[in-house]
């Protein structure tokens, strides 16, 4: 195996995948290695549709083997160490690869540790998250064979991807015991670090009414910190609280991760709210060998790599680019996202490649499927502005049969077939 690429990628998911092969079609001679070590590559959106018992999870993985670009070099390695001042990487095994160009994308990273509990209780006592491929058939089994009482779904204060999936499952669940015909035996609260619903008004009106509909209680700009699986408690640190829900104040001190910055600590208070199920995602950061390294961006406390977030292109190291959720680009971490910036970044590598001018410009666009029940889908397209994008001749903020039919047949039939292949 050669140590030295002309481009050299970092990461064999979506965005690795799909650049690679957009640029091998724009150039068929490049010279190209794709670091990664995962034997498997997953289909990550359609988790929800697992944790909502009507996606099987077997169809969401395939080997990675089957899917890494003819005329690429994989390189089955997991990367440890940045070295851009020398067009330089290094990775655990020791092995060190060397590069023209550098293209970062190997994701995000899941921080499970920063909930006190959380990875110890997953996958039992009525806790799961659907982020997890071995988790996500649990969060179905619970919502199905649940009979009333709290149900808790959680979203951290860090961004995360698909920032829409911590409340995605838990309008689905409450459809689904609304047809069960058990829903006003359950008591339904949303966890959230966030200080609204949805960042974007216009969709943000139409979920505050889902919201209202399930009588779902919000819990905004929360941290949780705790989850007790066996004493079912989960805790969680807030400025507001409400005295007229079944919850309690604790005496113990608030340790919190990622809590609103602008909220000074000793305002906060520690919450301890009783459920009997528990939806729960993570707080997410950059890889550790991102946040390591010389590419971070020093101002992000989460250790995203820093770019222009038009151009993609490093801050600093004018041969390297990055897209994906390990960037410091204020949009939403989506793979709508890494499809709008794949084809930039490939323009822009190119351009600089021929030393000619780059034009090409990301927009921030971002699009998050919001099922608001079974058969019932919002799209929501944006940009950095938080402007809605729509691409359909419809008003996308309308829960409607055809969005539901592209989240759940036609979206994953491009992915496989068109998205990692560069031709979509």
């Amino acid at each position: 195996m050669a140590n030295h690429y002309q481009i050299l990628v970092v990461g064999g998911g979506n965005a690795g995948l799909s650049v690679a092969s957009q640029l091998l079609r724009k150039r068929s001679n490049l010279n190209i290695g794709i670091i990664d070590p995962s034997e498997k590559h997953y289909y990550q959106p359609a988790w929800t549709l697992v944790g909502a018992g009507i996606f099987d999870i077997k169809t969401t993985v395939r080997n990675e083997k089957e899917l890494i670009p003819k005329n690429t070099t994989w390189i089955k390695e997991a990367v440890s160490e940045f070295q851009p001042t020398e067009n330089k990487v290094k990775c655990t095994s020791g092995d060190e690869f060397t590069y023209d160009y550098l293209v970062v994308c190997p994701g995000i990273q899941l921080d499970w540790y920063k909930i006190k509990g959380l990875k110890e209780t997953l996958g039992k006592n009525n806790v799961s998250s659907n982020y997890s491929f071995q988790y996500a058939p649990y969060t179905w089994e619970m919502i199905e064979n649940f009979k009333g009482g709290t149900a808790v779904f959680t979203n951290p204060t860090t961004p995360i991807k698909c920032g829409g999936a911590p409340h995605k499952i838990m309008y689905l669940a409450c459809d689904y015991w609304r047809k069960k015909g058990i829903l006003d035996k359950c008591e339904v609260h949303y966890i959230s670090g966030a200080n609204t619903i949805f960042g974007v008004k216009e969709y943000a009106d139409t979920l505050k009414k889902v919201v209202s509909k399930y009588n779902i209680h919000v819990h905004y700009g929360a941290n949780v910190t705790a989850i007790n699986g066996a004493d079912k408690t989960i805790e969680f640190v807030t400025k507001e609280i409400d005295e007229n829900l079944n919850q309690k104040l604790s005496n113990k001190n608030a340790a919190c991760y990622g809590i609103i910055e602008t909220q000074k600590t000793d305002e906060l208070k520690k919450v301890i709210l009783n459920f009997d199920l528990c939806h729960a995602v993570p707080p997410q950061s950059a890889p550790d060998f991102i946040q390591n390294s010389p590419l971070r961006d020093p101002e992000n406390p989460l250790g995203y790599v820093a770019i222009d977030k038009h151009t993609m292109q490093h801050v600093r190291f004018p041969n390297v680019f990055a897209l994906g959720d390990c960037t410091n680009a204020p949009c939403s971490k989506t793979g709508a996202a890494i499809r709008k910036q794949a084809p930039v970044v490939v323009e822009n590598l190119l351009a600089i490649l021929d030393k000619k001018k780059m034009t090409a410009h990301y927009d921030g666009y971002s699009a998050c499927p919001i099922p608001t029940q079974y058969g019932k889908l919002m799209l929501a397209e944006f940009d950095y502005s938080n402007t809605p994008k729509m691409t359909f001749p419809i008003n996308q903020a309308n829960p409607n049969w055809a969005m539901w039919i592209l989240k759940t047949k036609i979206l994953p039939w491009l992915y496989w077939n068109k998205i990692l292949k560069g031709t979509a």
